[in-house]
């Protein structure tokens, strides 16, 4: 004879994936590296832009390249915090927009995460 089936959700059943509030902080923390890789990376586009515009020097050519495939990287952890967090689409619109924005994405990011931790700190109680 074979045991009743569970689930994940089953009271008395081992959750191998971890809690909900352990997979949204290493979300979270995702998030904030890609937050700030990518808002460096533009500083450097920036600089970059201005060098090349500017002055003809053209040593940061690669940022550009650099820049766009951490953005990509950036908007992949946007969405995956936001629909964990169960953020709305225009948030995570707002909040992937900032990778764009020169210093933005630093802002962002320290919003961001003192919201996500009030919200897991208040749902601990």
């Amino acid at each position: 004879m074979s045991s009743p089936r569970t689930t994940p959700s089953s009271p008395g059943s081992l959750n191998r994936t971890g809690s909900s509030t352990d997979r949204v902080t290493a979300r979270l923390l995702g998030y904030r590296i890609m937050a700030y890789a990518t808002g460096v990376m533009l500083l450097v586009l920036t600089s970059s832009v201005v060098l090349h515009y500017g002055f003809g020097n053209q040593q940061l050519w690669w940022s550009g390249p650099v820049h766009g495939f951490l953005y990509m990287g950036y908007l992949v952890a946007t969405v995956v915090l936001g629909t964990s967090v169960r953020w709305r689409p225009v948030r995570m619109v707002l909040v992937a927009t900032a990778g764009t924005i020169p210093f933005m994405s630093f802002v962002a990011e320290r919003s961001v995460t003192r919201e996500v931790r009030g919200e897991l700190s208040a749902s601990s109680k």
